[in-house]
């Protein structure tokens, strides 16, 4: 067994378990610029990885009472069928197009700077929510929000595996300015369950997943995430958020340059 694959997801899953992101946003990329896995396959495969990793950092995180289930059912309610969607869709395109490996290539760099421009503005997209937190017409309609933004979360997830920690943090500091950050963090990781394991699923029945891949990358990332969960109230977000939203700007120009 190449020892690359559970070191990659030893780093992965400590990302995630400490900030809810990266998972996607980072092993896809490397799957597609490291490994060389051509990108449908990368994304089959690193999404049933990730449905598996966040499994058990959701665990931890609901143990100690870091998710808001109401919120992450709401996220689910409008990404799930988008997915299955999303998946139908991918099933009617040819496979090896080299058209649909560019398209989604593109679109992988293209959601990676999205995810990194919103973790790097997280305390101003924060900041902005909360002053206006009071509207109420924005309190009345959070529900029905939250449920439209995890249907384009889906399609997103669905078809780059990019965005479920990232842009879905960044969904819930807009909607839910008050929920303390370790549980934003806890309910995102929490609402990447079902969304990551129905899309990796359907990548798996029409045939986009490497399932040696997804058992290698696992050794490394289940301890990863539990380690990560345990010191994500312990390390500081001065320096680890800039550092990942400079590598997720950085990857996702070099896809799109590619």
């Amino acid at each position: 067994m190449d020892w690359l694959y559970p070191l990659s997801g030893f780093g992965v899953g400590v990302i995630v378990g400490m900030t809810g992101m990266g998972g996607g946003s980072l092993m896809t990329p490397l799957l597609m610029l490291v490994f060389g896995v051509p990108a449908l396959t990368a994304v089959g495969t690193d999404l049933l990885f990730a449905a598996m990793t966040k499994s058990a950092g959701t665990a931890i995180h609901s143990r100690k009472g870091n998710v808001d289930w109401g919120v992450a059912g709401l996220l689910a309610a409008g990404s799930v069928p988008a997915t299955v969607l999303t998946i139908w869709t991918l099933s009617q395109i040819p496979k090896q197009s080299p058209m649909m490996a560019a398209i989604i290539s593109i679109t992988i760099g293209i959601a990676l700077i999205i995810a990194g421009m919103a973790i790097f503005f997280r305390r101003r997209i924060r900041d902005y929510a909360l002053a206006r937190a009071d509207n109420p017409t924005q309190t009345r309609y959070a529900g029905t929000i939250t449920v439209i933004l995890g249907a384009i979360l889906g399609g997103l997830v669905s078809l780059c595996s990019v965005g479920a920690g990232a842009l879905g943090v960044a969904i819930l500091f807009f909607l839910y300015p008050r929920l303390p950050s370790i549980r934003i963090v806890g309910s995102d990781l929490a609402h990447a369950v079902p969304l990551t394991l129905v899309a990796g699923f359907g990548h798996w029945l029409i045939g986009n997943v490497e399932w040696y891949i997804v058992g290698a990358l696992l050794l490394g990332s289940l301890p990863g995430i539990i380690i990560g969960s345990h010191f994500a109230n312990r390390i500081s977000e001065r320096f680890l958020f800039p550092v990942l939203a400079s590598m997720l700007t950085l990857i996702g120009l070099r896809l799109i340059a590619s």
